[in-house]
């Protein structure tokens, strides 16, 4: 067998472009591709057939081969060494493997052609580990579209899609432009918007959350801006003892978004 070619050099061009993808959005965007690393998200990138290039370690590379050496037949691939993997990778401990992946994308009406739409409708969340919580968090509870507005953190910023476990190819997202105009349109579409705000009632209709509905989320020091929270048609908030007054966006988003599956769930039952 044909010994491969390995890339030893950090100023080789795939090098160079695989650093920019990790750090620059811009360049995500005018490539329209981003970077997976680690074994379960390149499976996860190859299964949902958006995977566009394959960088192996030289160990991995070696130690593959040996349990299977048809693993990168049919894989458009290069071999990097180790000591240049580990420093394009964005993780401590690199396993190996990393990809360059076409963004999966979404319109707004795809988002809305789903049957009892439950949404989640983000505004300026900053924290990439929290927004790819939100996203891993949504796919459990069952959400079927998250709307963003254009001051969240990118999408495909490398801790958000490590954070997201692999959610990032399986929940339909739209970040938009003109957030006020996409809620005007989820509006439109009889989707129920609630907020999470601290002047908001605490929610107790054990119903109240079984047609279609979406939930406002701010940013994780602020919260809702005045503009978007009046927009709901209800304020709501989770109730709390001690002298909490809020909680992290991800986990106040997790909690609400289970409370509607807990709720939907039940009323599934009783239909039965």
């Amino acid at each position: 067998m044909k010994v491969r070619a390995v890339i030893t050099s950090k100023s080789n061009a795939q090098v160079k472009n695989l650093n920019l993808l990790q750090k620059k959005s811009k360049v995500r965007d005018e490539q329209g591709v981003f970077i997976i690393e680690g074994l379960r998200m390149f499976n996860e990138a190859k299964a949902a057939k958006l995977l566009v290039k394959t960088y192996a370690s030289e160990t991995f590379y070696s130690e593959k081969l040996l349990e299977d050496k048809g693993y990168f037949a049919d894989l458009d691939y290069e071999v990097i060494s180790d000591s240049v993997f580990k420093d394009i990778s964005e993780t401590k401990t690199p396993q190996g493997i990393m990809g360059i992946v076409k963004k999966p994308t979404y319109t707004l009406d795809e988002i809305f052609k789903v049957e009892n739409p439950f949404l989640l409708l983000l505004e300026d969340i900053r924290d990439p580990g929290n927004l790819g919580t939100i996203i891993r968090s949504a796919e459990g509870a069952g959400v079927t579209g998250i709307v963003l507005n254009s001051s969240c953190v990118d999408m495909f910023n490398p801790k958000v899609i490590r954070s997201t476990m692999g959610s990032i190819f399986r929940v339909p997202f739209y970040q938009s432009l003109d957030f006020i105009k996409s809620l005007e349109e989820v509006k439109r579409h009889g989707i129920l918007i609630y907020a999470a705000h601290l002047e908001g009632k605490i929610y107790d209709a054990e119903n109240g959350f079984i047609r279609s509905c979406g939930f406002l989320i701010g940013n994780e020091a602020n919260g809702l801006s005045d503009t978007i929270s009046d927009m709901a048609d209800a304020k709501i908030k989770i109730p709390m003892e001690g002298k909490v007054e809020s909680l992290n966006a991800a986990i106040a988003a997790s909690i609400l978004m289970y409370e509607v599956a807990r709720q939907r769930r039940n009323h599934f039952m009783e239909l039965k």
